[in-house]
């Protein structure tokens, strides 16, 4: 049994925080990280996650859905990857969706060529930069790798698309060779350089320290894409943003290659807290419990108890301390309001650990009328039960 109370909760001036935003930390930075734009991947890194099969159909339902949220970018699959990748990629072009549309190629020409075609806003072109890559993967030196990216941008631009140049396992990359193509596909002029922990190995000091160094050599935007196998996607996402980045890949719900990368519900935890108005502005942050919905059930997976917002746990609150902070002040125990995402709280009664301003709340919602003796009688005869 659980106690469902108002979302708004009581007047919160009082607590020892941010006294403009009590769901916002003291002191917490946020002059660059209020300007950052979303790629989001879910129809195209998503495609890579183990259960993942999107017919047209659903692609289309995806695409829709995460326009209708806000996402700034929607990036595809490569058309160059099969005949039906490239006729679901003309599909959600032809939508006349708000967000722009991209597509994610390898760093080849004849890729270029296909991509180019299909009625898309930009291109993603990667390659891989590591020595594992190089040596193991395509086989080519960085003279091959840097010639390649201008012949592919120049042919890009003279299309008149956007276009994003990335390294592909940048964190394993030797760093002199990274910034010296990094500043070369700049001068040429590609809207956005981008940033691949393609193996999750990045901690979140070291995408700072590489964000904030590529910042000081190009001029145009950072993306940077980041991959969550050691459970650090959201944290290095927030550290670049800090550090100079300016748009970041996500997914829904995290699916994506082997454990996925910055989630897009992760993302907006992280930064409602740093910067609640530019979030709730530019973001409808009640659709995205549906939009994880649409995605967890094209992939047949269940959304995880403790998935940021949306988890079945995320604003339960079932200790006895904590139930009755809450049920007096909410901001006591959350540092985000759920309301803003169209959540609910619930504070959990049927439990040895519940406090008797539980019960009494309950009671309340039952029309029922208890002194405060009786309420207390009650919650010694629930924790006897919930001890068998």
């Amino acid at each position: 049994m659980t106690i469902s109370t108002d979302s708004k909760g009581a007047e919160r001036g009082h607590l020892p925080v941010n006294t403009r935003n009590p769901y916002q930390p003291v002191g917490d930075y946020i002059s660059n990280i209020s300007r950052f734009k979303i790629i989001e991947s879910t129809l195209r890194e998503g495609e890579q996650f183990a259960n993942a099969f999107f017919d047209t159909e659903t692609k289309i339902r995806i695409a829709k859905a995460l326009d209708d949220f806000g996402v700034d970018y929607i990036e595809l699959t490569s058309p160059a990857a099969s005949e039906q990748s490239r006729k679901d990629c003309e599909a959600i072009c032809k939508l006349g969706l708000k967000a722009k549309i991209l597509t994610h190629i390898r760093c080849i020409m004849e890729d270029a060529r296909i991509a180019v075609e299909t009625g898309v806003d930009g291109l993603d072109v990667v390659i891989g930069t590591s020595h594992f890559l190089r040596e193991f993967s395509h086989g080519k030196d960085m003279e091959y790798i840097t010639k390649s990216a201008i012949e592919v941008i120049n042919f890009i631009k003279s299309k008149g698309l956007e276009v994003r140049f990335s390294s592909e396992d940048s964190f394993r990359s030797d760093l002199v060779d990274l910034l010296s193509l990094y500043r070369t596909v700049d001068k040429i002029g590609v809207n956005r350089v981008g940033i691949a922990d393609t193996v999750g190995c990045a901690s979140p000091r070291q995408v700072y320290d590489l964000v904030r160094t590529l910042r000081g050599v190009v001029s145009c935007d950072i993306e940077i894409h980041l991959h969550d196998d050691t459970g650090c996607a959201i944290a290095n996402a927030y550290c670049a943003l800090e550090a100079g980045a300016t748009h970041i890949d996500t997914s829904v719900l995290g699916i994506g290659e082997r454990n996925g990368i910055t989630s897009l519900g992760g993302l907006m935890a992280r930064m409602i807290v740093a910067d609640r108005e530019h979030v709730t502005k530019k973001y409808n942050l009640h659709k995205l419990k549906d939009l994880e919905d649409l995605v967890a059930g094209a992939v047949q997976v269940n959304t995880p108890f403790n998935n940021p917002i949306t988890g079945f746990c995320a604003f339960t609150h079932k200790a006895g301390i904590h139930a009755k902070a809450i049920l007096n002040n909410p901001s006591t125990y959350e540092i985000i309001d759920p309301a803003d995402f169209g959540m609910t709280r619930y504070v959990h009664f049927a439990s040895r650990l519940t406090g008797w301003n539980a019960v009494k709340t309950r009671v309340g919602q039952l029309g029922l009328f208890m002194t405060d003796d009786q309420v207390k009688i009650v919650t010694q005869k629930i924790k006897a039960l919930a001890d068998v």
